[in-house]
């Protein structure tokens, strides 16, 4: 298995502080641990041959084989128009005519 440089306490913390984690002190270590697990789990994966394994489908390709089979259809794409923005700021409890406003949920 190749070397894999390995998350650092400080990275975790960073990680953590960007995804607004509060971890404990006992919770850092393990943390650590686990995404230098994660991280050599994937080093090993990174060594083998998929040079002759295809590309996974795609969603078009499924549907497309499922149409030509079944004789489905997909609805159409069309342009619609959309809500009129005076009438739905109308109705909001709180705007400033061109944007909801909302209470603010994270605290830093």
């Amino acid at each position: 298995m190749a070397d894999v440089a390995g998350v650092t306490m400080d990275e975790v913390l960073r990680v953590a502080e960007l995804a607004n984690l509060e971890l404990t002190a006992e919770e850092v270590p393990r943390m650590q641990h686990d995404l230098n697990a994660i991280l050599g789990h994937i080093a090993q994966l990174n060594e083998l041959d998929t040079s002759g394994v295809p590309a996974m489908a795609q969603v078009g390709e499924m549907l497309g084989a499922e149409i030509e089979s079944t004789g489905a259809n997909l609805r159409a794409d069309a342009l619609l128009p959309s809500l009129d923005r005076k009438a739905v700021m109308a109705s909001a409890p709180e705007s400033d005519g061109r944007f909801f406003k909302v209470p603010k949920v994270i605290e830093r």
